[in-house]
């Protein structure tokens, strides 16, 4: 049975207005190849490599004739068998290295297993690719261009015409890599970041927080940036700004903190943290709780603002967002309040939270082996700081008989190990007859 369904004929090329043509006429009048109706061809695209050509353009709209039906890539090489079918030289070659003297697409047996090479094609391929190529390559061109432009007409204007300009410059340094290097590479970073300060407007400071985050900071731009008139301004939309401009706010911020010379005290913002659990919380944007997780659990990182955290009630916060949350999102959150239970406050706030210890059994062995190994040390923070109070609740919820799922899968040793000493702790309050009746599944499956 042939592997790939193409059409039997394969050196026929459909025209603008459905008219079939062969290669040949294909080629002369330009249906796939040619500039005017002329063809990029000769010497010129002789000399561009099509393998990297192809590779560069990685194009989805390749037409049909070019690919090759083995691989089903672009062919570099084509030669056609006996039966008129055309094929990549090294898929063909291989196929019948295999012993299989067949063509593959129409699986004739073949009476001549002679190639010839398709020199029509190849020609028409390498001029197609070529046109593709030189008009990227172009566009590429007129694109770093026009960014060099809206760079040095920046240094010159105000008001309505610098948010224009601020705002062509975000829309092109998005769309393309050409033209975010030619940004950088002249030197465009401190010319935007200066436009950043006390008294700059949030239509311009949003649109300049927008362009930064596409572009590649070195430590001085990063340094610059956490001036405190301009870092200041960076919280304020994250608190002020659309959700577009927040989640833009919280990635800058994330590339700020990347710096060799970042101190702690940048962050320590009781501003910034209420911003972001703003955006967390915010029901009406999801899309703003992953990079707010994933900033609050970069500053959690560093111990000297866990207690700013706490003090800003993100701990009940937190825990009651639990069980909306998606496995990445809810991942992070629970480490983040594992750090924040490293700390006394933390541990106190988690504790006087009522959802803490059911929202916390409830995971257990229900998302990943990641999230059973935070809720397993959130619960033994609680339990060691109240073990009376916190284990009797955990074991009405259902904790005992979870333990012993843990301690009976395949999971980590050293999580089997803390569930091991949590199920002894738990056990402490009660006799041993009750306690064996409070380990039974019933209630935790349903």
């Amino acid at each position: 049975m042939p592997m790939f369904q193409q059409p039997t004929k394969r050196d026929e090329v459909v025209s603008g207005d459905g008219q079939v043509l062969d290669l040949d006429t294909a080629v002369k009048d330009g249906v796939l190849g040619g500039v005017d109706g002329a063809v990029i061809g000769g010497c010129g695209a002789e000399k561009l490599d099509l393998k990297k050509i192809i590779e560069e353009l990685d194009l989805a709209d390749v037409p049909p004739v070019f690919i090759c039906p083995i691989s089903l890539e672009p062919m570099q090489d084509p030669v056609t068998l006996s039966t008129g079918q055309t094929y990549e030289r090294c898929n063909i070659l291989k196929w019948f290295s295999l012993s299989r003297y067949t063509c593959p697409t129409t699986m004739q047996e073949l009476w001549d297993d002679s190639i010839t090479p398709n020199n029509t094609l190849r020609q028409l391929i390498l001029t197609w690719f070529s046109q593709k190529y030189l008009l990227m390559k172009k566009r590429s061109e007129d694109v770093q261009g026009r960014a060099s432009e809206l760079v040095e007409t920046l240094k010159k204007v105000k008001g309505q015409a610098r948010v224009q300009a601020l705002k062509e410059l975000q829309q092109v340094v998005a769309a393309h890599a050409s033209a975010r290097k030619t940004v950088v590479d002249e030197g465009g970073v401190a010319v935007i970041s200066s436009l950043l300060g006390p008294f700059t407007s949030h239509v311009v400071g949003s649109e300049v927080i927008g362009i930064l985050v596409n572009l590649t900071l070195d430590s001085e731009s990063k340094t610059n940036l956490m001036q405190p008139a301009k870092f200041s301004l960076v919280v304020d939309m994250l608190n002020e700004g659309s959700i577009e401009t927040k989640i833009n706010c919280t990635q800058l911020i994330g590339k700020l903190m990347e710096a060799k010379d970042f101190r702690p005290e940048v962050v320590s913002s009781h501003s910034l943290l209420v911003g972001l659990m703003r955006l967390v919380k915010n029901k009406r944007h999801s899309s703003g709780v992953l990079p707010g997780l994933g900033l609050l659990r970069s500053i959690c990182l560093h111990k000297e603002v866990r207690k700013l955290i706490v003090s800003i009630a993100a701990v009940p916060q937190l825990v009651d967002l639990l069980p909306s949350l998606e496995p990445e999102c809810l991942e992070l959150a629970l480490s983040i309040l594992e750090e924040l239970s490293s700390i006394p406050e933390g541990r106190l706030a988690l504790k006087d939270c009522a959802n803490t210890i059911p929202n916390m059994v409830r995971l257990l062995m229900r998302v990943s082996e990641s999230c059973t190994q935070y809720a397993l040390s959130i619960l033994w923070s609680v339990c060691k700081l109240a073990h009376e109070e916190c284990s009797t609740i955990a074991v009405d919820a259902g904790l005992a008989a979870k333990l012993l799922l843990v301690i009976q899968s395949g999971c980590n040793p050293v999580l089997k190990q803390r569930s091991a000493e949590l199920l002894k702790l738990c056990s402490l309050n009660y006799t041993d007859t009750i306690f064996i009746s409070k380990c039974k599944l019933t209630k935790t499956i349903q």
